[in-house]
């Protein structure tokens, strides 16, 4: 059985998806004046740390996009941000079950002390929070989720999973060599999933948790 169970945050646990997408939108336009860049590419590297995704879409702009990025995402932030249904019931039967529960996110603290001000239940159902200043290297890098399994009192690698809304969590799972849950709710297709080959892909949190407790 599972002792561990680590969650990606942005479009797993919390429906940012729009959010990012507006803001995305909102910093391209005003920085480099386009309004021609599909949702599809914006939202391509989501689940990286936000300095690599402005990174890829303009290496010469990098400051001024994140600048305008932070300040459209903090300023509509309720407008946009919206909750998973039964989030944190869902995490609560892995806490009954006795498996620990973390959060693992390319997102900023700043950034997610934010969702969790809106969403303060999920405080209750998790044990603790890997975010981007936590680590040197990040997802798909396996460092973010070792780092996880370390403040989970050093949980073997084996007796763990990762569940993820992107390609790049999928990734992040097989490298640091934990079993991958896709779920198809977040801001990826689930034939971009799919195409990842994760262990298993599902349609919402409870069948992920009733995954979880099968392993």
């Amino acid at each position: 059985m599972l002792t561990a169970a680590l969650f990606d945050f942005d479009g797993t646990l919390v429906d940012t998806t729009e959010l990012i997408y507006q803001s995305l939108k909102h910093a391209t336009g005003e920085v480099l004046g386009r309004d021609d860049i599909s949702r599809e590419v914006l939202m391509q590297n989501v689940g990286q740390p936000m300095p690599r995704q402005m990174e890829l879409i303009d290496p010469e702009h990098v400051a001024a996009l994140l600048e305008s990025y932070r300040a459209y995402n903090e300023r509509e932030h309720e407008t946009f941000i919206r909750d998973f249904p039964n989030v944190d019931t869902s995490l609560a039967r892995l806490r009954d079950a006795g498996v620990k529960v973390a959060v693992v996110t390319s997102k900023r603290r700043a950034a997610v002390e934010m969702a969790l001000e809106s969403f303060p239940a999920l405080r209750h159902v998790t044990d603790t929070f890997v975010t981007m200043e936590d680590t040197t290297e990040h997802k798909p890098n396996p460092e973010p989720l070792w780092k996880g399994l370390e403040l989970l009192g050093d949980v073997p690698r084996e007796k763990a999973a990762y569940i993820g809304d992107s390609p790049h969590d999928v990734a992040a799972a097989k490298a640091a060599g934990l079993r991958s849950v896709g779920v198809s709710w977040g801001a990826f297709s689930e034939e971009a999933l799919r195409a990842a080959s994760p262990g298993h892909l599902v349609p919402d949190l409870d069948a992920a948790v009733d995954v979880l407790l099968s392993l």
